[in-house]
């Protein structure tokens, strides 16, 4: 199966036909020169290339109201200025004589693109679509969006397909609140999105846009708001986001299906967004979402304004769903303060309604090991510095950092091969997908034998063949020829092929090497601590001697405190440390189930640029050929497998759910009780009087999880909420000027917590961009 890549012409056609600075930059540009990037770059021809169809009234009918479609159906008649009067009624919107059958189109290609991966015809896709949609509403068109093309995709797929759960993440940089009121009492829909929010003083200035704000009914707990209240966040905030938020609830929840609501203003460059993240953090971003539903994830293009930055990275998106290695992230890997605090405030808010939240004590005890050796400690600020940068330094920043790109892109080519596999023995039964190759190549015989001299356990003729497949597949990594690889020791020789496979790694090309020994693996004496190794030892042996690049934990009791152990401890010291090489080796009582290494092994190839060898005991390798890690793949589906948290689903969704992941002798349904009123362990490297003293440690992405710590930055009550700040702007348009009614004061004179009045003392009438918009709308006269 491949990529599907969803897109037509015909959705070029509609244009702003007037002056208007607020809506010009929603220009048929993105989609051209984004197209014409893919094509450059040859993704175009490598992903299934389908052609958009208009979406039907009736499918549209899914999500908006007959009298709305009938408005947008009688555009097509209206002269130009009709139209700008229509368009005056909403907020941020224009519409064009093409804009029905634009949008129309652009809503098609969501559902095709959703049949397509339902249908098994292809793993995932982009649809490149305008105009976009996560803001409009049943009854309302908002901020350049007409349909809700992503809302509209997910009643689909439950209607059509027969789907309970499905994923939609949307990571535009303004809030979708259309997709949020469409679904915010449905459980079987959760909706994560950030924003930036700037306390209510970002377009669309809504109260809802908060963490608090987390469904209604039946659905709370299934809308997910993470605000961010300063501009300039950069790679380290986006994805300290996903481990710490959003991959821990989605793993629990386990989706059939994950729907990207594809925002790119929230890169570098844009000016709708002011952030800072380079367009190869959307390749870490996609890949780590590829782990959920089995692969099935659907993207579909919101927002995006800066033409070069929308480029870049729709590209890096489509590479990754291709499956390519994602580039290393640039710039520090250490989140602003304010991205922390508003991480925490959302895992306080949601807390109460999922399980994976409320299991701070299933955190890791760290060894003294991880502290430095000097006992040297960080300042007490978590993040990094606070910053407003200007928009004028904002771009410039973009343009440089995309010309890095540029010249990474060519250092960086795309291995020919993605996955090799090296038996000790050719199993006849062992059949591989066609872009697996198995390694029967070996290194040079004095190579091998000057590799195996210091250690006894090689001497053996099993194990010193298996040493030299290694080796091989190892500089092949190395060399860009492979990309991952998998090899099988003789259990006896596992802790001596896995040190000369480190020795041989740091002498070749490996500037930063990570290695995740599992079981009774013990880190080589000779191993220097200078910095370009890091020992990440599970269920060994304590460490020694203190260095803050050996760390030793035990393994967690539970599924759900392993996915836990990963996501809070194994990839955030993995994205620290940025190494250019991962080394996974399962060795004597590493006691992972097979789809537990796989998803460990799946997960380290996202920070690792995909250049990750995995060392499995030869008892170990039969349970591996069936979990999907061999072909490069995704783990096969959590719910049977991983079960991460058992709990019982709400009655709705009963049925939905595995019998495994049901508890056997289970009370009536209820909601979740609310957090414990007490100080938890923090989520942090620093363990005991370090962590608890609310300093903080080495890896900063370890940092976006210790309530302790943020309790003493401000936070105001037990559970981590604070008061809402109450300097929230009202009734301003997406570009940040004020709007009023033409008979209102000036907006300084009004109160931001109360209803815009007119001079008589009149409320005015509702925004067309809000949820209170009336239905009545009819065509101008």
């Amino acid at each position: 199966m491949g990529t599907a890549l969803v897109y037509h012409e015909d959705m070029t056609a509609a244009r702003l036909l007037w002056d208007d600075p607020e809506c010009e930059i929603e220009c048929p540009e993105r989609l051209t020169i984004a197209l014409e990037r893919l094509r450059q770059r040859g993704l175009e021809q490598r992903c299934l290339r389908l052609a958009a169809r208009e979406a039907s009234e009736e499918e549209l009918g899914l999500v908006h109201s007959p009298e709305y479609v009938a408005l947008l159906r009688g555009t097509q008649a209206l002269g130009t200025g009709e139209l700008q009067a229509l368009s005056g009624q909403y907020d941020a919107i224009y519409f064009h004589p093409s804009t029905f059958h634009c949008a129309r189109l652009a809503a098609g290609a969501a559902l095709q693109l959703v049949d397509a991966v339902l249908t098994g015809a292809v793993q995932n896709g982009l649809a490149l679509v305008r105009p976009p949609g996560h803001h409009s509403q049943r009854a309302a068109a908002n901020g350049f969006c007409v349909f809700n093309n992503v809302a509209i995709a997910a009643k689909h797929a439950k209607q059509k397909h027969g789907l309970h759960r499905i994923l939609i993440v949307d990571w535009d940089i303004h809030h979708g609140q259309g997709i949020q009121y469409i679904f915010e009492d449905d459980p079987s829909v959760l909706y994560f999105s950030w924003h930036r929010y700037e306390h209510g003083r970002f377009w669309p200035y809504l109260q809802e846009s908060d963490t608090d704000a987390v469904g209604q009914g039946q659905g709370r707990g299934f809308t997910v708001n993470l605000p961010w209240n300063q501009v300039g966040m950069g790679n380290a905030d986006y994805v300290a986001a996903f481990l710490h938020v959003l991959l821990p609830l989605a793993f629990e929840f386990d989706p059939e299906l994950v729907l990207v609501a594809a925002g790119f203003d929230s890169a570098v460059g844009d000016p709708e967004g002011q952030m800072q993240a380079t367009p190869e953090c959307f390749a870490h971003l996609t890949q780590l979402l590829q782990v959920l539903a089995c692969g099935r994830v659907c993207a579909v293009l919101e927002g995006g304004y800066h033409l070069e930055s929308l480029s870049q990275s729709v590209c890096m998106m489509v590479q990754a769903l291709l499956g390519d290695p994602p580039l290393p992230l640039s710039g520090p890997m250490e989140p602003h303060r304010s991205a922390l605090e508003s991480i925490q405030s959302v895992r306080a808010a949601q807390a109460p309604h999922w399980m994976s939240l409320q299991q701070q004590d299933a955190a890791p005890v760290l060894s003294p090991s991880t502290r430095s050796p000097e006992g040297s400690i960080s300042p007490l600020l978590p993040g990094g510095p606070e910053f407003k940068a200007p928009v004028a330094q904002t771009e410039a920043q973009a343009m440089a950092a995309l010309s890095s790109l540029l010249d990474q892109l060519c250092l960086y080519p795309t291995p020919p091969l993605r996955t090799a596999v090296a038996l000790t023995e050719l199993d006849a039964a062992l059949v591989l997908p066609p872009d697996v190759l198995h390694w029967e190549r070996s290194a040079p015989q004095k190579e091998m034998q000057a590799w195996a001299r210091p250690h006894e356990a090689l001497a053996q003729d099993k194990s010193f063949n298996a040493l030299g497949k290694v080796l091989y597949l190892l500089d092949s990594i190395l060399d860009g020829q492979v990309s991952s690889g998998i090899a099988a020791t003789p259990a006896p020789a596992a802790a001596a092929t896995l040190d000369v496979a480190i020795q041989r790694g740091l002498s070749h090309r490996a500037q930063r090497l990570l290695c995740v020994a599992v079981g009774q693996l013990d880190r080589p004496l000779d191993l220097a601590d200078d910095g370009r190794t890091l020992w990440l030892n599970i269920r060994g042996k304590e460490a020694a001697a203190l260095s803050m690049f050996h760390v030793s934990t035990p393994l967690p009791g539970t599924t759900g405190g392993f996915l836990s152990y990963i996501l809070a401890l194994v990839l955030p010291l993995a994205y620290g440390f940025q190494p250019n090489l991962v080394l996974v080796a399962l060795g004597p009582a590493h006691g992972l189930q097979a789809p537990q290494a796989a998803l460990l092994a799946a997960l380290l190839r996202v920070p690792a640029g995909g250049q990750v060898l995995v060392l499995v005991e030869e008892v170990s390798w039969a349970e591996w050929r069936c979990c999907g890690v061999t072909s490069g793949e995704r783990p096969v589906t959590l719910c049977f497998h991983l079960c991460p948290w058992p709990r019982n689903p709400h009655p709705s969704l009963q049925g939905s759910w595995s019998r495994h992941c049901v508890e056997r002798a289970p009370p009536a349904w209820a909601p979740s009780p609310g957090p414990p009123q007490r100080r938890c362990r923090p989520w942090s490297i620093c363990e005991g009087s370090c962590g608890h003293s609310g300093k903080c440690c080495r890896w900063p992405l370890l940092k976006g999880c210790d309530p302790v710590a943020w309790r003493r930055l401000g936070w105001t009550s037990q559970d981590g909420h604070r008061d809402p700040d109450p300097r929230a702007g009202v009734n301003r348009p997406r570009t940040g000027r004020p709007r009023q009614c033409p008979e209102a004061g000036p907006a300084s004179t009004r109160r931001p917590e109360s209803p815009p009045a007119c001079a008589d003392g009149r409320p005015c009438s509702p925004r067309p961009g809000s949820k209170q918009l009336s239905e009545s709308l009819t065509l101008p006269s």
